[in-house]
């Protein structure tokens, strides 16, 4: 995992805002993709050489003044500036907030209760470590086919996606799968999770630089929302909206919800998991 979070995320940034979202003059023969360091900075109120200090990791304690006039100048989404102010916070690589207390694989009978509601529809619940504790029989009759649940609950989607070669198959956008799967690990604290950083030593003694690389070049900011494309072994190419609803710090656990993106999607899914009166439909995306 990159030692230098913050520089990592500043010049992925940085490369994916255009001059002319900023008001600046696209100009001829750029070889830098998005803003240079120069116009960021003059953009921000820092110098260049502060600003190439944060992305080479030699300054990792910029205040909070700063990070919003870097966030202002980027651009950035509500989520994106509250990962980026999380830095300000992070003066010791070593703090956890969630000290040493494991991953909580304790489902609360409400949360039970909310799952239960949403069948046939398929979703999960995850802890921090993408283990898999509790699904509908639409999640079931979904991703079982593909392996997804062959050891049973608690599953481990990260370990499925990243190192299962059916997954290869089933998901036709793998890599950028395995890229939000990465991102979804790194987020928190990261290695300072002890519980993170074994399951990060497992999948890169297995995986090797394939995983390794990825987590020196993806900041921890996965979606929670989208749509992406499954290749079903008995419902044929569907293509899934999904949503992430995050729970309290105490759950530590998300909801992810699947909808059919598209009418075929819809149909398909009804003939997989069944459909009843006011269940979930397919949506625009």
């Amino acid at each position: 995992m990159s030692e230098n979070e913050l520089g990592l995320f500043l010049r992925l940034r940085r490369e994916a805002v255009t001059p002319a979202e900023v008001g600046l003059p696209t100009g001829p023969r750029r070889r830098t993709p998005g803003l240079r360091r120069a116009e960021l900075a003059t953009l921000a109120g820092v110098s260049v050489e502060y600003l190439t200090r944060l992305e080479q990791g030699r300054d990792r304690h910029p205040s909070s003044p700063v990070l919003i006039a870097l966030a202002d100048a980027l651009r950035l989404t509500p989520a994106q500036r509250v990962h980026l102010l999380g830095f300000a916070k992070a003066g010791d690589p070593n703090f956890n907030c969630r000290g040493a207390s494991g991953p909580n694989r304790r489902i609360r009978p409400a949360v039970q209760a909310m799952l239960d509601q949403l069948e046939p529809a398929p979703a999960a619940v995850m802890n921090r470590l993408t283990e898999i504790l509790a699904v509908t029989d639409g999640y079931r009759a979904l991703f079982g086919p593909i392996g997804m649940l062959d050891a049973g609950l608690p599953g481990n989607y990260a370990r499925y996606v990243l190192s299962d070669p059916r997954a290869r198959e089933f998901y036709p956008d793998w890599e950028h799968k395995a890229d939000k799967v990465v991102a979804t690990l790194k987020q928190g604290p990261g290695r300072a999770d002890p519980h993170v950083n074994a399951l990060f030593d497992e999948l890169a003694a297995t995986l090797g630089p394939e995983f390794t690389d990825r987590l020196d070049t993806i900041p921890g900011l996965p979606d929670t929302n989208g749509v992406g494309r499954l290749e079903h072994p008995e419902a044929g190419s569907l293509r899934l909206a999904y949503e992430t609803l995050h729970f309290s710090a105490d759950d530590d656990q998300t909801l992810i919800v699947y909808l059919p993106a598209d009418d075929a999607t819809a149909a398909a899914l009804d003939r997989l998991v069944g459909r009843r009166p006011g269940g979930l439909r397919a949506v625009a995306g």
